[in-house]
């Protein structure tokens, strides 16, 4: 996006109501996820996000072992999920929030596979336990309808859309 930033990173709890729906979880945890910064930052834009996992409105988040992950998976494997992604965009103690849903449908995958790629790739850290950019969306992927930069973890092209309209409208101004 031709953007000069910075990575910053911070423990956040990323525990969240369950009355919430997903979509609202997402964007419940960037704005979290922004709020750890709102000491520390005065004059930057500070973009946060989070992404998750729905399936049958189930939320996946991140897998505690390679066995959980494993399971992840088996569950994916031939059905449609929903991707979503919350983002936080927090500037001079304002904050604006967005989201976007994609779902990717997945094929249906060996037990080989799934294991194979769970031994070679950390899903531990990744929502639903893959990363579509890596093996496992190379050979597991059908279709997504919606962003594919949203399921890699950050819709860039919504970002881009919504960081000029709050230009346009002097979000950023002083």
């Amino acid at each position: 996006m031709d953007l000069d930033f910075r990575i910053v990173l911070k423990e956040v709890d990323e525990s969240y109501p369950a009355s919430l729906k997903p979509e609202e979880i997402a964007v419940y945890i960037a704005e979290k996820k922004a709020r750890a910064f709102d000491e520390n930052i005065t004059d930057e834009i500070v973009l946060t996000a989070d992404t998750i996992v729905c399936i049958d409105d189930q939320i996946l988040g991140k897998p505690e072992t390679t066995e959980h992950a494993i399971e992840m998976l088996q569950l994916l494997s031939g059905k449609m999920h929903r991707v979503i992604t919350g983002v936080c965009l927090f500037y001079k103690h304002r904050y604006h929030s967005f989201y976007d849903v994609s779902e990717v449908f997945f094929s249906k995958l060996t037990d080989e596979e799934i294991t194979g790629y769970v031994n070679k790739y950390q899903p531990l850290d990744k929502a639903g336990s893959y990363g579509i950019q890596e093996r496992i969306g190379l050979i597991g992927i059908e279709r997504i309808n919606g962003s594919y930069t949203n399921v890699v973890g950050l819709p860039t092209e919504k970002l881009y859309k919504e960081l000029m309209t709050l230009v346009e409208t002097r979000y950023f101004a002083s």
